[in-house]
């Protein structure tokens, strides 16, 4: 039996396109295998377990900050320099009686009212270094304005 001269066209297009495909995969497939994927770097630093940035407050910071605290009369006896619940309570006590949020984490402002805030040594001119923001300009009374408006018009 014979095939029609359409369908033998169409029978060797089809079988042509099969084995295109099966070769293109066989490459894919040998690439693939030469060259696995490498996982991402984020992913496997999180699959170890490691935590990131400051997980306690130093030795000889928390020591400073328990100075600080017995002097301000929070905490009874010598500063150890561990970050223990004396210390937590003391610092949770000196946060809340000056209206601060009263958390484990030193507040930045009772630092600085502690004398514990950032140095200043490394600065040419401490004195007049802008290390905080400026004041805010104060307004003119309203009375002052007029009087100054009354005096050109007269």
């Amino acid at each position: 039996m014979r095939l029609p001269l359409i369908r033998k066209r169409f029978f060797v297009a089809i079988c042509g396109l099969a084995l295109v495909a099966a070769t293109c995969l066989a490459q894919k497939s040998t690439a693939t295998a030469a060259h696995p994927k490498k996982k991402s770097t984020k992913r496997s630093r999180m699959a170890k377990g490691k935590k990131r940035g400051q997980q306690k407050i130093d030795n000889s910071r928390t020591e400073a900050i328990q100075e600080a605290l017995i002097r301000e009369n929070y905490l009874k006896g010598e500063p150890s320099g561990n970050f223990d619940s004396a210390t937590t309570s003391a610092l949770k006590k000196y946060q809340a009686d000056h209206g601060w949020q009263a958390k484990v984490v030193p507040d930045s402002r009772a630092l600085i009212n502690l004398g514990l805030g950032p140095d200043h040594d490394h600065l040419l001119n401490p004195e007049t270094a802008m290390t905080s923001a400026p004041a805010k300009p104060h307004a003119q009374p309203a009375s002052d304005q007029s009087d100054g408006q009354s005096q050109q018009t007269h």
